[in-house]
């Protein structure tokens, strides 16, 4: 999968992140549709590189990770002000 950051970085997933990390990628994009909070969305991220793939151990953030969480956070933080509050 390639994606393209905000500042027009592009980030090939199958070369510049590790399986691991593409693995914690694919629970994040879930998240981003579902989390209620930045704050909600950052511990997902944190349990996710603490825990590992499979229970593998801990995963060490890549700078191409970085900044693709970094980019799925301005997005979740676009859609959670677009949602109407209760």
């Amino acid at each position: 999968m390639i994606i393209t950051t905000d500042n027009g970085k592009t980030i090939d997933t199958a070369t510049d992140l590790t399986p691991e990390e593409r693995h914690i990628l694919q629970k994040l994009f879930a998240w981003k549709s579902m989390a209620h909070s930045l704050a909600q969305f950052k511990e997902v991220k944190d349990r996710a590189m603490k825990k590992g793939w499979n229970n593998s151990g801990p995963v060490q953030e890549s700078r191409p990770l970085k900044m693709i969480i970094q980019h799925l956070e301005k997005d979740l933080i676009q859609r959670l002000k677009k949602t109407p509050g209760p």
